[in-house]
């Protein structure tokens, strides 16, 4: 009950501030520097890391309409995979229960589940906030029912423009049905759906042109822009080709003037790029680093859920269930759960980037070495 309580206060809060960029900020480095103090002492207590569920992310179903460099959805992950309705509603029950604000819905292409729209509807009808990531290519379709679900805010990956889109999801005319998707939002809903661009950050897309030309789309269609990096340990990442993607010591010239771009912009565009600016300046090492960068991990505060019903701590690793063996109100809290949470801020695991904006945010360090 009290983890309850604190998650519908947090929700008023979140609620309050939705539209006032500035006040939103502030409250997340107050948050931030709350979890800083408490990662300082964990160290020498690590009792004080305790599991949190704020959000959830679920792949609903591993069906994808792109064959992308960097990814094995639709290929051999989870292949045929899917979530009934009643298991999502289950999980966005439990989810909400145990103190959960957010879920992300994604796959694959969850646009591709004929029940999105339904899955939508319930999660905020118990006062989750619901996002949906999607590579956008069946937007102009399906963006009606889902806005009239409730649907308000879509995060889109974004992979190069015109031809440079469609080698790397390795089909024909997508970007022109991805960019018809966003024109068709903001034709028909208008400002009223929150999009953000995410960017991929990979040897491909590691120049100053590329990252303008997303730059520029962003602000066409009026959405904020985010970094994702290429991965090395994501369980279904591929590196493509003769590691085609992965960045070569002699690509750091090239990802610095990137990085130095990036903090260009945050600092004109401080409300339309999404993570800090301590986060944008460390991306190099990130991604030169791998898992040599010890930053303590902080997903203790989410579970993944896979298309096969698998629940997981986090996107990479530390299994704490299967949905189709119990349900996720007895996954949650559990002594696995426990360990696990404590393992990955240890960093016992492949030690991957992800949530590495809310971890630089949370290390004393990085905010010293990364931070004004």
């Amino acid at each position: 009950m009290s983890r309850r309580l604190s998650g519908k206060g947090r929700d008023l809060i979140r609620e309050a501030v939705r539209n006032r960029p500035t006040i939103k900020r502030m409250l997340i480095e107050a948050d931030a520097n709350l979890d800083m103090w408490k990662h300082s002492l964990a160290g020498r207590f690590p009792s004080l890391i305790q599991p949190r569920t704020r959000k959830m992310t679920v792949a609903i179903t591993a069906q994808c309409n792109l064959r992308c460099v960097g990814c094995r959805y639709g290929r051999d992950f989870m292949l045929g995979d899917s979530l009934s309705l009643e298991m999502v509603k289950s999980v966005m029950d439990d989810g909400r229960a145990g103190g959960a604000e957010t879920i992300r819905l994604y796959g694959g292409e969850p646009l591709l589940h004929k029940d999105l729209p339904a899955m939508i509807e319930h999660g905020l009808s118990i006062g989750l906030r619901v996002y949906v990531t999607s590579n956008g290519v069946l937007l102009e379709q399906r963006i009606d029912e889902l806005y009239t679900a409730g649907l308000r805010d879509i995060t889109l990956g974004y992979y190069g423009t015109g031809a440079t889109y469609d080698a790397y999801v390795q089909r024909s005319e997508r970007y022109v049905e991805m960019e018809k998707g966003i024109a068709a939002i903001r034709e028909r809903c208008g400002d009223d759906m929150n999009l953000q661009l995410n960017y991929l950050v990979m040897r491909p897309s590691c120049e100053v042109e590329s990252l303008e030309k997303a730059w520029e789309f962003a602000l066409r269609y009026n959405m904020t822009f985010h970094t994702d990096l290429v991965h090395y340990s994501l369980p279904y990442f591929t590196q493509g080709l003769d590691q085609e993607i992965q960045f070569r010591p002699e690509d750091m010239g090239k990802l610095n003037l990137l990085t130095e771009r990036l903090v260009q912009l945050k600092h004109q565009y401080p409300n339309r790029i999404t993570e800090s600016l301590a986060s944008l300046r460390s991306i190099p090492d990130w991604l030169s680093c791998g898992p040599d960068m010890r930053i303590p991990c902080d997903v203790y505060n989410m579970v993944w859920i896979g298309a096969d019903g698998s629940v997981k701590l986090c996107y990479v690793t530390f299994d704490l269930g299967n949905l189709h063996d119990k349900p996720l109100a007895e996954i949650l809290y559990s002594d696995v759960h426990v360990k696990a949470s404590q393992g990955a801020f240890n960093l016992d695991c492949p030690n991957c980037h992800c949530e590495r904006d809310s971890r630089i945010r949370r290390h004393r360090g990085s905010q010293r070495w990364y931070g004004e």
